[in-house]
């Protein structure tokens, strides 16, 4: 029996879509289902009896997509942005890392310096290349980790709906759940087993769509940050200030 449903996200970027749904359905490890959420009204039809489409006329933003993962019974979820095209081996990097280290697992990681989201350093596909499993204090682009773990997101409402749904979810696993973040390894000589296609996820990701190029995005990251640093959230820089 598979063992993940993925769940993609289509809203200014629908052309991507289709080369998502190819490459995880040539992936080794075949998803149980792929459930869409169209974040506006697009006309896109996609027939495949593993996809399960869900349509919004109200823009959720980054919210609703992970609303699904409350929905699906299998044992793990595995979300995409619409900028990241997995590598052959990013679902067995995944489950190896899950299964040796209990956490929430992505594509791209940040650790944060100061009590704010700038500065920080990068882990993952854009950032530090490593061999092996590293800690992070939140994830974004993809993330992977178990059903039950959904539940988190919504115990607390979140500091901004248009943004930051990756801190809140680290900050919420890490305070109720005991669950820490972590990037599977990324090495440089094996971009099989990366989160994403370098190039694809490059040249997607800064396109005039990009969130980072809105007004004020930077800035309401770093209140989201405090906000949750203020209610408990434990990062890995205040760890090793202690």
């Amino acid at each position: 029996m598979n063992e993940i449903s993925v769940i993609l996200n289509i809203y200014k970027r629908p052309e991507n879509v289709l080369k998502q749904l190819n490459r995880i359905l040539e992936l080794g490890i075949l998803p149980e289902n792929i459930h869409v959420w169209y974040n506006d009204n697009l006309d896109f039809d996609l027939k495949n009896n593993k996809i399960k489409i869900y349509k919004s006329s109200w823009n959720t933003k980054f919210w609703g997509r992970f609303m699904i993962s409350l929905l699906i019974n299998t044992k793990y979820v595995a979300l995409f942005d619409d900028d990241i095209l997995p590598s052959n081996k990013w679902f067995y990097n995944c489950i190896d890392s899950i299964n040796k280290q209990k956490g929430l697992y992505g594509g791209s990681g940040v650790r944060l310096i100061k009590d704010s989201y700038n500065p920080n350093s990068k882990v993952g596909w854009n950032g530090l290349h490593s061999d092996k499993i590293e800690e992070v204090d939140l994830v974004g682009h993809a993330w992977f980790f178990k059903q039950e773990w959904s539940k988190y997101l919504w115990y607390e409402k979140p500091y901004s709906w248009d943004n930051g749904e990756d801190i809140m979810f680290s900050y919420l696993l890490q305070k109720y759940g005991n669950i820490k973040t972590f990037v599977p390894p990324h090495p440089e000589n094996n971009k099989e087993l990366w989160c994403t296609d370098y190039k694809f996820a490059f040249e997607s990701g800064n396109d005039d769509n990009a969130s980072f190029k809105k007004t004020n995005h930077y800035n309401l990251r770093n209140e989201i940050v405090k906000y949750c640093i203020n209610n408990g959230w434990s990062t890995i820089q205040s760890r090793k200030n202690i």
